[in-house]
């Protein structure tokens, strides 16, 4: 089956879906990292990410492609590992630029349809179960408080001994949030038929174990 976890940043989704997908043996995609890929590679190209013409046009030409790896799900484009460069705020901004762009969308969306297509996959996003795969078996939708996902994403920056500062994460956190939310295209918002879960005092293997108990209903149904 396809299961589509959706939410904001730092809200655990990614974290979660990666579990998921290894618990059940099935395919993990992370969709987000397909528009910090367009935001990064566009700009080592210089291109002005405000120029929605030449980002589409960038797109065409891109190949994302997600490799399994032991040390975890590789990201590369057009053939580069670009794994590593991606998780970071400035590219982050950037996806969140390109994502609000209606080419962008349509081709991301049109090869995440494609990749999902075979099913047991885990998807996880902003738009899986609105937009990508309205017809999932199993939809979630994942949600904590700003400040909560800012701590996490703090905690998650100082391992990799990223010179950060927390309020300002935070800050980040509640603009992108409203950039995602008021955006014209997809913007998230969860499914009519989604499962809910505010993660804000749940560990995540609390969360894990809710949604492998909805998993499992529905492979008894």
């Amino acid at each position: 089956m396809i299961i589509a976890i959706d939410g904001p940043a730092g809200s655990g989704k990614s974290t979660v879906a990666k579990f998921i997908a290894k618990r059940l043996n099935y395919r993990y995609i992370d969709t987000g990292a397909m528009y910090r890929a367009v935001a990064w590679s566009a700009e080592k190209k210089d291109i002005d990410l405000a120029d929605e013409n030449a980002v589409g046009q960038w797109v065409t030409q891109l190949k994302i492609e997600f490799v399994a790896d032991p040390a975890g799900q590789q990201v590369k484009v057009n053939g580069e590992n670009a794994t590593g460069l991606l998780k970071n705020e400035v590219v982050g901004k950037g996806a969140a630029k390109v994502a609000a762009q209606k080419r962008v969308r349509e081709i991301l969306v049109a090869k995440q349809q494609e990749i999902g297509q075979s099913g047991n996959v885990v998807m996880d996003g902003r738009d899986i179960g609105t937009q990508v795969f309205p017809n999932a078996e199993l939809k979630f939708f994942m949600d904590a408080d700003a400040e909560e996902r800012g701590k996490r994403r703090y905690l998650e920056l100082k391992v990799k001994n990223q010179d950060v500062d927390l309020e300002n994460i935070i800050a980040e956190i509640k603009q992108r949030d409203h950039e995602d939310r008021t955006r014209a295209i997809s913007p998230l918002c969860p499914a009519e038929d989604a499962i809910n879960i505010d993660t804000t005092k749940f560990s995540i293997e609390e969360v894990i174990e809710k949604v492998m108990e909805q998993i499992n209903l529905k492979k008894d149904i």
